[in-house]
């Protein structure tokens, strides 16, 4: 298929490009803990299990991360889209997150930052490379711990187009004739 093509505003671009999931980024520090929704994460390296996000100092969430060097990736399905979407619209520094959204703080195994319960994933990550926090807001964390549902296979995710516009996971097709992984 060919496509008749137009111009596009450089700045929207991630509406094509947004790597995965919306998340909630858990964090503890000093005993004041914090969620932040994130959308800009991607898998950087298998083992070590390495994510690269990218989190903006104006972030409430950003020091306590940076000083902890530690947080939670909680990953939700849809039902959590509606407080995802309001976690992302208030600050932590004014709001109690987890009692102002009915979310649940459980206790990590490694990590001192909370599991939010009601998420169907919740990786349990450290700082593995700082080098480009303080240039682009960059963390490399390592995944020292998952947790994921039993009933969830194909988990029913959201992902962020922009302008306050998201796309819901699909259906979900394989190709496991088609893969070959002696390429990885």
């Amino acid at each position: 298929m060919k496509y008749a093509k137009k111009d596009f505003p450089v700045s929207k671009i991630r509406r094509f490009l947004e790597p995965g999931p919306i998340v909630l980024v858990s964090s503890f520090y000093k005993g004041e803990t914090d969620i932040m929704t994130m959308g800009w994460h991607t898998v950087l390296e298998f083992s070590p299990s390495l994510i690269g996000c990218m989190i903006t100092n104006a972030n409430h969430s950003f020091e306590l991360i940076r000083k902890s060097k530690e947080c939670v990736i909680n990953i939700p399905e849809v039902a959590l889209l509606d407080k995802a979407v309001k976690i992302g619209n208030c600050s932590g520094e004014n709001v109690d997150k987890f009692e102002e959204f009915n979310l649940t703080a459980k206790k990590a195994s490694i990590v001192k930052a909370p599991l939010i319960e009601e998420c169907f994933a919740n990786l349990e990550c450290r700082l593995y490379d700082a080098k480009l926090v303080q240039k682009y807001n960059f963390f490399i964390f390592e995944v020292v711990k998952a947790h994921v549902a039993k009933s969830a296979k194909y988990p029913k995710t959201f992902h962020y187009t922009g302008d306050g516009v998201f796309t819901l996971s699909g259906r979900n097709v394989t190709r496991r004739k088609l893969f070959k992984p002696e390429y990885l």
